[in-house]
This record gives structure tokens, sequence and C-alpha cells, in this order.
């Protein structure tokens, strides 16, 4: 009979930044290592969620589906009425 993992696993980190987890902490009544899971997530979804755009990115220009810089870049200027 295979183990099965448990759905959390101790982990050590070094960090200098316990104050200011621990203020978070009291200030949102919870645990250290809620704040610390809840940074861990929400890095984790930001980068799986750049990288999944950055995967698009690359597939599209290898079907060619690109704009000259130039273009881009003044289409945001435009949008933004900032001078080209």
């Amino acid at each position: 009979m295979m183990a099965q993992r448990s759905a959390s696993e101790p982990i050590t980190v070094r960090t200098d930044k316990v104050a200011e987890i621990d203020a978070l902490a009291g200030a949102m009544d919870r645990s250290r290592n809620y704040i610390v899971n809840q940074a861990i997530e929400q890095y984790l979804q930001a980068n799986a969620w750049q990288m999944e755009r950055i995967n698009d990115g690359v597939a599209a220009a290898r079907d060619g589906k690109v704009l000259p810089a130039d273009d881009v870049f003044a289409g945001i200027a435009a949008k933004h009425g900032w001078p080209r």
C-alpha cells in the first residue's frame, strides 16, 4: 500500500520579514502560517497567470500574429492621449 501525502507539508524558510508577517497576522487575527500560505498562494497564482500569457504570446509570435512595435506604441499613446 502506497503512503498518502498530507494536504500540507512543513518546510523551513529563512526570512528577515518575520516582524512584518507577525504584525500583519496580528492585525488580521490570523496565524503566521495563514499569512505565509496566502502569500505563497498569491505568488503562485500571479506567476502561473504570467507564464500562461507569455506562452500564449510566444505561440502567437510563432504563428506570425505580431504587430510592428511602433504600431503597438502608437496605439498605447493614442489610448492614453500621450504625444508620440
